[in-house]
């Protein structure tokens, strides 16, 4: 199953609360419900203006409308082609 990475933009995301990243995590949660098991997000980076969310989806268009369904920006989706690590030199 493929894999993305969908970039949000949020101004203040690094500044949320525990609470409000409570509350993200809990609509997008139940959304994913929503969707079925096709959708399954895997974990985000949160910075100071933007969240980084990596998904596994059948398709670009399931993690859009995990999106719009959440009311969350998907600013950029990009599709994992590759993964790399250290142990990538060896």
């Amino acid at each position: 199953m493929p894999k993305y990475v969908i970039e949000r933009e949020i101004p203040g995301a690094g500044k949320l609360t525990a609470e409000e990243l409570h509350g993200i995590s809990a609509k997008s949660c139940g959304v994913l419900q929503e969707l079925g098991p096709s959708v399954q997000w895997l974990e985000s980076y949160v910075t100071d203006d933007k969240i980084y969310c990596v998904y596994i989806a059948p398709n670009e268009d399931m993690v859009r409308e995990h999106a719009r369904r959440g009311g969350f920006p998907a600013n950029s989706i990009a599709a994992v082609r590759s993964v790399i690590d250290p142990t990538t030199a060896e």
